[in-house]
């Protein structure tokens, strides 16, 4: 749980030393948006924008109930935070599975990646697909017909 929030911290207290200098300085204004940069770039790399992890197991279960996709991810992991963006709303509908809280979906990713843990890897009917283009993730929520 902590390791997912490494990046963050680093992120803010890097933007907390780098404001110093401007704030020190009587640059409010400067100091402001600095800090706002290292937050949002924080809140980006943090568990938070992506939705609720579930396990492997419970995600398999429910993607063979209602045929969404399976998506194993990591926190700070550029093309994870990019598939999430780029999926907007739609990233909700699919089923997250945080590969650093569940030992068994890091196997999994393991298994579908030649030993590495590749992420975002996204199982739709049972094949993974290692990071795919967000718009094809988001043709394969559109119902078939």
């Amino acid at each position: 749980m902590m390791r997912a929030w490494i990046l963050p911290m680093v992120f803010v207290l890097c933007g907390s030393a780098v404001v110093m200098r401007p704030a020190l300085t009587g640059d409010a204004g400067t100091a402001v948006a600095l800090l706002l940069v290292f937050l949002a770039l924080a809140g980006a790399h943090s568990p938070l924008i992506f939705p609720r992890s579930i396990g492997a197991r419970e995600a398999e279960r429910r993607a063979a109930v209602d045929s969404r996709p399976v998506v194993y991810w990591r926190p700070g992991c550029k093309y994870c935070i990019r598939l999430r963006f780029r999926l907007g709303r739609n990233g909700r509908r699919l089923h997250w599975v945080n590969i650093w809280r569940d030992p068994a979906a890091a196997a999994a990713v393991r298994e579908a990646n030649d030993g590495n843990e590749t992420v975002p890897t996204v199982v739709v009917a049972g094949r993974p697909h290692t990071n795919p283009a967000p718009e094809w993730v988001r043709d394969q929520l559109k119902p078939s017909g």
